[in-house]
């Protein structure tokens, strides 16, 4: 239905109407046209939170538009460097040995809380310069929110509340002893005397949460057990290393962490894909479906670790292409090389057929990844 009518209508489980996009040149199109737009904090990002709660949650470069976007993005990009990335590498090794080491007596385990979810997590916690004294109770709260949702609200606002509370006390901390962190970075990075504000800042601490944890903690995850159900791939990877880069991209195209890029609104009318999106309607942009076009990917169900030509949309187009896609390849590399040198009989311990995906329209990850280790 979807290669027919790439953008078609569709009916959201409240009764409303969108907008669904999903062949691939249509979903390019799409997340890089200028008048399909984010909503603001107060009427997207997280609705039905209060306000100020909202604003503190979502004035950010995922949920802005130009010409907000461009400044955030700037003074964002100031501080997250390609430099301070690559420098997480030993400590990210680090991590990964001590999540391995845990568990490496077992004759299996699930590798969602025991290394998939942890892990990236614990990454972008020390990446904010979060003290380790604290780490346990931001993991508790972050759990909550990015598993949680507005499905509980009292236990996602508590939490939000807290975690916000927590960030602001954090700014203050850097703002008067910075330190070699990200979250120091951003507190004192200027341009021509801008500064990011005090909800800014705050937000910027959600959406590593959100956008750096969970969506890597999918792609370690899909990884494995794209490996897993496909034995020769497996093999080859195991076999040459060095392989493993490409290999992740395919992990990217062909389960992509997130099934959906965050919802755009139309800011006048729009033509894409012979079809016109009236003024304010909402639109929502499949990323698991593009990276499953035809006419962009050739064989496109076929799980291909040496696929040349991959130019999946799992990062995202455009204005909003995640700036956070390096450290993620980064994560990826290190965790899942690392697994399959530790453990060379890694094998699923149920039938592939058992586990069971997410139920989330936004996130594709596995509820849990049990393995057998020997």
């Amino acid at each position: 239905m979807g290669r027919t009518a790439p953008v078609r209508q569709i009916a959201l489980p409240h009764g409303a109407l969108a907008w669904l996009i999903t062949n691939g040149d249509e979903v390019r199109q799409a997340l890089a046209h200028p008048h399909l737009i984010k909503d603001g904090p107060l009427e997207g990002g997280y609705p039905g939170l209060p306000p100020e709660l909202a604003l503190a949650m979502s004035s950010d470069v995922l949920h802005s538009n130009p010409p907000d976007h461009g400044r955030l993005r700037k003074l964002v990009s100031a501080a997250f460097t390609r430099r301070r990335t690559d420098a997480l590498a030993p400590r990210i090794q680090e991590l990964t040995d001590g999540l391995l080491d845990a568990f490496a007596d077992r004759d299996e385990v699930d590798l969602v809380p025991a290394l998939t979810f942890p892990l990236p997590f614990q990454v972008i916690a020390e990446l904010l310069g979060v003290p380790a004294a604290d780490s346990e109770i931001f993991q508790g709260w972050a759990n909550t929110i990015t598993q949680g949702t507005l499905a509980r609200p009292e236990e996602f606002i508590g939490a939000a509340t807290r975690l916000v509370e927590y960030a602001r006390t954090l700014i203050e901390r850097k703002r008067r002893e910075p330190a070699d962190d990200l979250l120091s970075g951003l507190v004192g990075v200027s341009d021509g005397g801008d500064r990011l504000s005090e909800d800014e800042l705050t937000s910027m601490v959600f959406l590593m949460l959100i956008a750096g944890h969970a969506t890597t903690t999918n792609l370690i995850g899909n990884g494995v057990h794209d490996l897993l159900t496909h034995p020769e791939s497996l093999a080859a990877v195991r076999a040459d290393p060095e392989r493993l880069p490409t290999a992740i991209e395919e992990f990217l195209r062909y389960e992509a962490p997130l099934r959906m890029a965050t919802p755009r609104r139309a800011a006048e009318d729009v033509s894409i894909g012979g079809a016109t999106i009236p003024r304010g309607e909402m639109v929502f942009i499949s990323l698991v479906a593009a990276n499953h076009d035809p006419a962009l990917f050739a064989e496109p169900e076929r799980f291909d670790i040496g696929r040349e030509k991959n130019g999946h949309l799992s990062f995202g187009h455009g204005l909003h292409h995640c700036m956070g896609a390096p450290l993620a390849r980064l994560e990826a590399r290190i965790a899942i090389g690392t697994l399959l040198a530790r453990f060379p009989k890694l094998r699923l311990a149920v039938p592939a057929e058992q586990l069971t995906r997410q139920t989330s329209i936004l996130m594709n990850g596995w509820e849990s990844l049990p393995v057998a280790l020997r």
